[in-house]
């Protein structure tokens, strides 16, 4: 069959392991609304190294399909990896990212598309009533609260697979390890507007749920990570100086006061174990500060590196 070469309005981008139960009906829903909504269209398959027959189904549709287009892993390397393809291979002005278990529903695209019309740059799902294990629903309020008060982006659900953005969000937010978890967040503070809209959330029809205890430990280094990276990525002795300055101030100061004691007190400060805290501190103090200084070393040499994200430009 030929292929669709024009450049489409919606890039629809799928990761998927071992779905292959649930490929075929969720390509046929997708088909249906899109052609509802009368727009061009694109479906961007990455199989992250699936041991099913879920490449012999995304096969099949591709000999069917002019608007499929599959990359496949060799190996599973996870969703972040999927989805910074699927972003980097995607060209519509908009991009709409779902799960292949058909707990996300296709049918929520064209209210995700009229909210970015409203001036939104991403715009994520809200699993208002979610069908997951107990465990799963209730560890991802936890994830989400301390995500919100981490970020200062106030939303419910930030690990939605269901959300729409305009293209520039894709091609300048960066998803690699398990960041994927935190997009809304990284696009926020970036500059980028986001908001959500609840959606129709169904219960697994096929197969099991990928969750694992991993992603408990995974999600908070993670968060760590995402928290580091946006506020002191390129000033890192705003970070480690200001730990440095405390820790060297704290250390100093017992110093001081030992120093006072041992003149006019007491003369003996071998039983004091403090002084050994603050001699501590200070060179901890130190240590800290030299970090923050190899930062902007590091960070110095890179920038023509930099690249900032850029909304509108007249030339």
């Amino acid at each position: 069959m030929k292929r669709d070469n024009t450049i489409p309005q919606i890039s629809i981008v799928i990761p998927l392991y071992n779905e292959a139960e649930s490929l075929v009906e969720l390509h046929t829903q997708i088909v249906n609304v899109m052609q509802s909504i009368n727009a061009t269209y694109e479906i961007i398959f990455i199989d992250d190294g699936s041991n099913d027959s879920s490449f012999d189904v995304l096969k099949q549709l591709y000999e069917t399909s002019r608007q499929i287009r599959i990359f496949q892993f060799r190996k599973n390397f996870g969703k972040s990896a999927a989805l910074a393809t699927g972003f980097a291979k995607a060209s519509g002005e908009f991009v709409i990212t779902m799960d292949a278990d058909l707990q996300d529903d296709p049918h929520e695209i064209p209210a995700l598309i009229d909210k970015l019309n409203e001036g939104y740059d991403l715009v994520s799902g809200w699993k208002k009533k979610r069908y997951d294990p107990f465990i799963k629903k209730y560890t991802s309020k936890v994830f989400n609260r301390t995500t919100s008060w981490v970020s200062g982006l106030y939303i419910h659900d930030f690990n939605c697979g269901l959300k729409a953005y305009r293209r520039e969000v894709v091609k300048n937010v960066q998803v690699y390890g398990q960041l994927h978890r935190y997009i809304p967040m990284l696009a926020h503070l970036q500059g980028f507007r986001v908001t959500e809209i609840p959606v129709q959330h169904h219960p697994r029809k096929y197969g099991m749920t990928k969750f694992g205890i991993s992603r408990f430990t995974a999600g908070l280094f993670d968060l760590i990570t995402t928290a580091f990276l946006a506020r002191f990525k390129r000033r890192p002795l705003h970070l480690f100086g200001t730990m440095g300055l405390i820790s060297f101030t704290i250390g100093a100061l017992i110093c001081l006061y030992l120093a006072y004691y041992w003149m006019f007190i007491e003369s003996r400060l071998t039983n004091r174990p403090i002084l050994f805290l603050g001699i501590l501190l200070i060179m901890v103090g130190v240590q800290f500060f030299s970090i923050g200084l190899l930062g902007e070393l590091i960070t110095d040499s890179k920038k023509k590196d930099l690249e900032y994200s850029i909304k509108t430009s007249l030339e």
